[in-house]
């Protein structure tokens, strides 16, 4: 009844948002003001796989420009996406996003619309990507498989780097707090039709420790280089040749040290990383409403880490995984107001590593996929999109992800639009192959899917099964994990100098894949595999506010408001006999809804504040960002398997980030700044976060002359 009640709920506050967004648009003609104007005509290639104006896209879709990063003087990834409303960067496994409150997992990454590899645990480190030479960074928000497959359940980031050919280049240094050092170098010229780009990024820090009196650093000293080059070469009058290479080396310090028991194991090692991607595309334009692309792409990731320890114990960890796809995809203007994009492709993916198996046994899986998508603008001031995409594999079960979408404009000053999508996410190599023993905690087992009945079977055979648990007869093939999303919202300019955005989402997903216990051996020690098992959902509010306060000065406000639950544990409270809790006589009682808080690692509240001012002419600027997100429940403490308000929570906190620079006429720029300014540090639930810290940074930027 109570879940019921909270969806009346959530669809009242639908309804008010339009309202209120319906009231702001009567009798406001006048169109918007230049600036927004300027963002609105902004081409986005993500949302469609095609050029697209933003304000004709039918879907959430947001855009962090080249200028918004340099002058929030990020680093890598992680530094500008933490700064968007309605994401968050997790910290387990290096830094994830999450979006729309589902895990880093069901976030597709790509750089200049190919896949990047080599997660972890689910997590793609955004640390690995600098953002040296980044133009802009497109964000898709709601199930996107319709276009891009696997690992779009929550949505797309597409990084799309510089590809300038006119000359142009700069060099930049920077220094701060840590011994933190970044470098970039930069240019892009013509070599009569052969246009090359070439970027260089190295960054090096000592890392921190934010835990009082101990030895161990909290962030590692890391030291990574990042080359790229990109080609541009037009065959002829309609045909263009586009190439791109780029690498990635990271090296890391260990020093772990573990206690068990008041014993402590210290481990002193390295790790090494390794990401090369290389693409090749060729695009022939056969008439003005007909074009094809023919994409080639390659990428391996291999990363490895070897530690000693004082105990003579010592742990080698290989990955290697290797991704190759074959893709063409077509667009034809049918008419004027009509459009249609069709593809296919081909993707081979292979897998070593000795957390599967030995690391010269390779995994591997062989997908085929075709897509479709058409395009209709019945009126000037209607958009409507439906897709399709078949992905088609060897390993798991097959997978079909619609997708339709609309976008109406009531006037100049209001538009509406509405989208439905299915993603997918497929079993990764982890949760297939997997054959892991951990004898420093007990000697439990976690095997993949594939690996578990056989493994158990014969460890069954040899008499070392003690018991089989329940779950062990629902051991089969994993299917993919299933969202079915819905995005509603508008966009509104209610008074001169002010946007307005709002966005409603509601994203239910199925087939959620959990490990779970299988077997008990004859020395008690567990086993676990992977199934098919959760229910979840995810929904909430997003909105955005932007308001050009006066000449040169500008404010961004971003909130977000979201709930989450697992659907079987909501059944469970309504049967009111599976959940309980201790009242404050701490006698045992059952849990109420009302007590139950939802999945762990979501904060139902996160803010953004950013307030710009720059000079007229732009030869200088401050920027203020904080951050703000509400407190989040971390660990069952009561131990009853369920997420509720008697469990232990990390506390609400703020980051403040402070930047401000100069721009000199003979192309020198000089930046400075604070990054977390009120030096908040939870060591426990934020490791990645340091205290306060400061920086300055030069750059010099240039253009060769024309002979």
């Amino acid at each position: 009844m109570k879940e019921h009640h909270m969806g009346k709920k959530w669809i009242l506050m639908m309804a008010a948002q339009f309202s209120v967004g319906l009231l702001c648009a009567q009798d406001l003609k006048k169109a918007a003001d230049t600036l927004f104007q300027k963002e609105l005509n902004e081409v986005v290639v993500t949302a469609t796989r095609n050029e697209r104006k933003l304000g004709n896209v039918a879907v959430p879709v947001s855009i962090i420009s080249q200028k918004t990063i340099q002058q929030a003087a990020s680093l890598r990834l992680k530094d500008i996406l933490q700064e968007q409303p309605g994401l968050f960067i997790t910290s387990g496994f290096g830094a994830g996003v999450q979006m729309q409150g589902l895990n880093p997992d069901y976030t597709l990454i790509l750089v200049d619309g190919e896949p990047l590899v080599g997660r972890t645990s689910g997590v793609l480190d955004l640390n690995r990507l600098t953002v040296g030479n980044i133009r802009k960074i497109e964000i898709v928000k709601g199930p996107s498989s319709g276009l891009y497959g696997s690992e779009a359940l929550a949505g797309v980031i597409n990084i799309i780097t510089d590809k300038s050919y006119d000359g142009s280049g700069q060099v930049s240094a920077r220094y701060g707090t840590y011994q933190t050092v970044d470098l970039n170098g930069s240019a892009g010229m013509r070599f009569g039709k052969l246009g090359v780009q070439a970027f260089i990024n190295h960054f090096r820090t000592d890392g921190y420790s934010i835990r009082p009196f101990s030895v161990e650093r909290s962030k590692l000293p890391i030291s990574r280089t990042t080359p790229q080059l990109q080609l541009n070469m037009p065959l002829g009058s309609r045909t263009t040749w586009n190439g791109s290479v780029r690498y990635n080396h990271e090296y890391i310090k260990n020093e772990i040290t573990v206690t068990n028991n008041g014993l402590s194991t210290v481990s002193n090692g390295r790790e090494r990383n390794r990401d090369l991607n290389i693409s090749s595309t060729l695009t022939h334009q056969f008439h003005k409403n007909l074009k094809s692309s023919l994409r080639l792409y390659a990428t391996r990731f291999e990363g490895s880490q070897v530690l000693n320890t004082n105990n003579g114990a010592g742990y080698d960890d290989y990955f290697l995984q290797q991704f190759y796809r074959a893709e063409n995809q077509t667009d034809i203007n049918l008419r004027k107001n009509i459009s249609l994009t069709a593809g296919a492709g081909y993707i081979r993916e292979m897998v070593n590593s000795n957390r599967y198996d030995d690391k010269n046994s390779r995994k591997d899986n062989d997908v085929l996929y075709g897509f479709m998508q058409a395009e209709w603008k019945p009126v000037s001031s209607l958009v409507l999109i439906g897709g399709l995409r078949y992905d088609d594999n060897r390993l798991y079960a097959s997978a079909f992800s619609p997708k339709i979408a609309a976008k109406y404009t009531v006037n100049p000053r209001f538009s509406l639009q509405a989208s439905y999508g299915r993603g997918f996410k497929a079993p990764d190599f982890r949760q297939l192959y997997l054959n892991f023993t951990n004898t420093a905690a007990g000697g439990y087992s976690v095997l993949g899917a594939l690996e578990a009945r056989e493994t158990l079977a014969q460890l069954n055979a040899a008499g070392l099964i003690k018991q089989f648990e329940d779950d062990y007869g629902k051991l089969a093939s994993l299917k993919p994990e299933f969202s079915n999303g819905i995005n509603i919202g508008f966009t509104a300019f209610p008074v001169k100098k002010v946007q307005w955005q709002v966005n409603l989402f509601r994203n239910d997903i199925s087939n959620l894949i959990e490990s779970r216990l299988m077997a008990v051996r004859v020395d008690n020690s567990q086993i676990f595999s992977y199934i098919n098992v959760q229910r979840a959902y995810t929904q909430g509010v997003e909105t955005n506010v932007k308001y050009l306060v006066g000449k040169g000065f500008q404010a961004d406000l971003g909130y977000q408001f979201l709930q989450t639950a697992d659907k079987d544990q909501l059944k469970k409270i309504k049967e009111g006999n599976y959940y309980f809790t201790r009242d404050e006589n701490n006698f045992s009682v059952p849990l109420k809804r009302s007590d139950y808080i939802g999945l762990p690692n979501r904060s139902p509240h996160i803010a953004t504040v950013k307030l710009l001012y720059e000079k007229p002419n732009q030869s200088w600027f401050v920027n203020t960002r904080a951050i703000y997100r509400s407190k989040w429940v971390v660990s069952d403490r009561d131990g009853n398997g369920i997420y509720n308000k008697q469990d232990e929570f990390a506390r609400a906190y703020v980051l403040l980030n402070l930047s401000g620079g100069y721009h000199f006429r003979n192309g020198i720029r000089l930046q400075a700044g604070i990054e977390n300014a009120l030096d908040h540090v939870d060591a426990i639930n934020l490791p990645n976060a340091p205290g306060r810290s400061f920086y300055g940074s030069i750059t010099y930027q240039f253009k060769t002359k024309k002979k």
